[in-house]
């Protein structure tokens, strides 16, 4: 049976003739994803590829272009307070070690490297990339500009926004309604606003030059409802990442 798992639900191809590809009956692990329509009756585009299996008689994996190699982060076996986790209920990392890059690329005439190096702990943005299974560990390579930032340490709000990304503190959901009734954790509608703490140092334009980004540290901000990839920080805090196109405003 081919399953794969987004958010609290699953995808089964169990009783199909076939999936992209596969016979119903295979066991496969699924990798990758394509692109995913928010509020939509059917996965539109979905994309599930078995993850690749690099045979031992390889020594080396290198990627090329843009991309990257990147060990991927074990995921937590147990919570903070030292609960263990079922398999079902660990989240999946969204980061890891860089082990390998590209040449870089090219842009306009210009040769643009890869902008991080091999050893740098980075997170990348969810249903990215390709799984692969080598010298007994899972790696993914994905494209540079899939890669949200540098994170050195355990908490998200130390992180390094790379290119056009932008790091916001998300403002605490309201406690109360107009009338001064209090809200319940299910019915507190999730904040579209948060206080910027980071952002990336630009996209590169026609010419290799850098663009600054139209937001900076402090601001206020009101951005994309759907947008960007949700964290929670060491201190319980709310987090999130996204592209600076997905801030639509700076509130004063």
């Amino acid at each position: 049976m081919v399953t794969t798992q987004m958010a609290a639900s699953s995808i089964s191809a169990k009783g199909f003739v076939s999936f992209e590809g596969l016979r119903s009956t295979s066991n496969v692990k699924i990798a990758s994803f394509g692109h995913l329509k928010q509020n939509m009756r059917f996965f539109h585009g979905l994309v599930v590829k078995a993850a690749t299996v690099v045979a031992p008689k390889y020594t080396s994996v290198k990627p090329l272009s843009d991309r990257v190699l990147v060990k991927i982060k074990t995921a937590e076996e147990k919570t903070v307070g030292g609960i263990l986790l079922p398999t079902t209920a660990q989240s999946n990392p969204q980061g890891g070690e860089i082990v390998a890059v590209g040449e870089g690329r090219l842009v306009g005439k210009s040769k643009v490297e890869i902008s991080v190096k091999t050893g740098t702990q980075v997170l990348y943005s969810k249903y990215v990339g390709t799984e692969v299974q080598f010298d007994g560990s899972k790696h993914l390579i994905l494209k540079e500009d899939d890669i949200v930032g540098i994170l050195e340490t355990e908490d998200i709000k130390d992180l390094l926004p790379l290119n056009d990304r932008v790091l916001i503190k998300v403002a605490e959901a309201e406690e109360k309604t107009a009338g001064g009734l209090f809200l319940s954790e299910s019915s507190k509608e999730k904040p579209s606003i948060g206080t910027v703490v980071a952002v990336g140092p630009g996209p590169l334009d026609e010419e290799g030059n850098r663009t600054l980004l139209s937001v900076s540290p402090g601001n206020t901000v009101l951005y994309s409802k759907y947008a960007g990839n949700d964290f929670k920080g060491a201190d319980g805090s709310d987090y999130i990442t996204l592209r600076a196109s997905d801030v639509m405003a700076v509130l004063s």
